[in-house]
């Protein structure tokens, strides 16, 4: 089947990438907009950046966990699926109610949100998983970069067009007072839309072959441990840069929609635009890039996109300072800050979308769901402690520091991805032995 080539995939890997919409529907608008209702009851960025970090402490749990649990799940509609109808929905239910929250209390806010991450990051591993469960390890840059144009397909509709909603000033049945809100429920129907969409549309794969599982039942930690005494070192060196880049991201991603509007004086419903920007270059070059990726290599793409962001970062901190440079208004130079955000994430997408098979082409078959799991881990690790330590910065010097902060891990994770060996379409995946 595989020398078909990955078109005979095409279909069904657009359809998997439903389950990244429901991702990146949520994501940009969760941190465009919730640094913002938190700042409401909170003055410090440092404590702000804490509570952002409540979805990636769950995260770090909850992702690792749950994506081994479905490795070995069993049942009529697959292994994957049975956590996707059930938490999908129960998220989009918690999403739907966060500007609610957010005009009653601190208390009901973070309550909320701690429950809306509950669900929300136990079904990201399994949502993650289905793709490489489907495609063969040859083709997975290329269908990461299609589920990634899905992703970012939903953070274009998120955050250019659901977001300008919370610009409007009505009352509507059901819903209440629009103003600030309506762009959360909105958001939370079509997540519900493209969970039937994936259960009615996606078969997952049934006939397994027994020699990828594990022969014996093994639990999470002592194949972790596997992982780190394997003697190829590049699956920790790839999880080490992507601690660093998303250390970098994270510490950005949080505060550039109130970075937005404080700096270039735009309204709330415009803030998403600079995320907005990013998904939009990423629905555009995630396929491009890997299939760039297949032909020059993972590594080289994913260490060149490294160098130009870290470029692109400290570019954003020049603009930051035009206007008190040349005594311009400050809203005369946002298309420029939105022009280079649409730079980043072409190549920002070039990084993700390329390191994900990397690890996946490591993993073989039946530990798939296990190096999904590290990948967030280390990920979740990173959204864990950047949201806090650009907080403190920006407390500190402002929100243009966050640039530097960022260019300075970008910067690191290309030296640490210049150790890595493997993972690239060609290598075996390791075969990991007990010690």
């Amino acid at each position: 089947m595989a020398e078909e080539g990955f078109r005979k995939y095409l279909p069904v890997t657009f359809l998997i990438g439903a389950g990244f919409f429901t991702m990146g529907l949520m994501d940009p608008l969760y941190d465009s907009y919730v640094t913002i209702f938190l700042s409401k009851y909170i003055p410090y960025k440092s404590i702000v950046g804490i509570l952002m970090s409540l979805d990636n402490i769950f995260a770090i749990f909850l992702i690792p966990l749950v994506s081994a649990w479905s490795d070995k799940t069993r049942t009529p509609i697959g292994r994957r699926m049975p956590w996707i109808v059930v938490l999908l929905p129960l998220s989009a239910i918690c999403f739907s109610l966060v500007p609610y929250a957010a005009k009653t209390s601190l208390f009901a806010l973070v309550f909320l949100l701690a429950l809306l991450n509950l669900f929300k990051q136990s079904v990201r591993g399994p949502v993650v998983a289905l793709m490489p469960d489907t495609v063969p390890p040859e083709y997975r840059s290329e269908g990461n970069g299609v589920i990634n144009t899905m992703g970012n397909i939903a953070a274009i509709v998120g955050t250019i067009f659901l977001a300008r909603l919370m610009d409007v000033d009505t009352v509507l049945p059901v819903i209440g007072e629009t103003k600030d809100v309506l762009a959360f429920p909105a958001a939370g129907i079509l997540v519900v839309l493209a969970t039937i969409m994936l259960l009615c549309f996606v078969r997952e794969r049934k006939n397994f072959d027994e020699t990828d599982i594990p022969e014996e039942k093994q639990s999470f930690f002592t194949s972790l441990k596997q992982v780190y005494s394997h003697s190829d070192k590049s699956a920790i060196f790839v999880l080490i840069s992507l601690f660093c880049w998303f250390i970098a991201y994270q510490g950005m991603a949080p505060y550039v929609a109130e970075y937005s509007i404080l700096t270039f004086g735009i309204s709330t419903g415009k803030g998403a635009l600079a995320a907005g920007m990013v998904g939009v270059a990423s629905a555009i070059f995630a396929i491009p890039m890997g299939y760039a990726a297949s032909k020059f290599g993972r590594k080289r793409m994913i260490r060149i996109s490294l160098v130009a962001v870290s470029i692109i970062v400290l570019l954003q901190f020049v603009v930051s300072l035009l206007p008190q440079w040349t005594n311009l208004p400050a809203s005369s130079f946002v298309y420029i800050f939105w022009g280079l955000m649409f730079c980043f994430g072409i190549f920002w997408i070039c990084i993700v979308a390329n390191s994900f098979p990397m690890l996946w082409q490591m993993a073989g078959f039946g530990k798939i769901g296990l190096y999904t799991g590290l990948y967030y881990t280390f990920s979740q690790a990173a959204a864990i402690i950047a949201p806090f330590t650009a907080g403190v910065i920006i407390d500190m010097v402002g929100h243009r520091g966050v640039f530097i902060y960022c260019a300075f891990f970008f910067l690191l994770a290309f030296f640490t991805m210049g150790k890595v060996t493997s993972g690239e379409k060609t290598d075996k995946a390791m075969h990991i032995q007990e010690e």
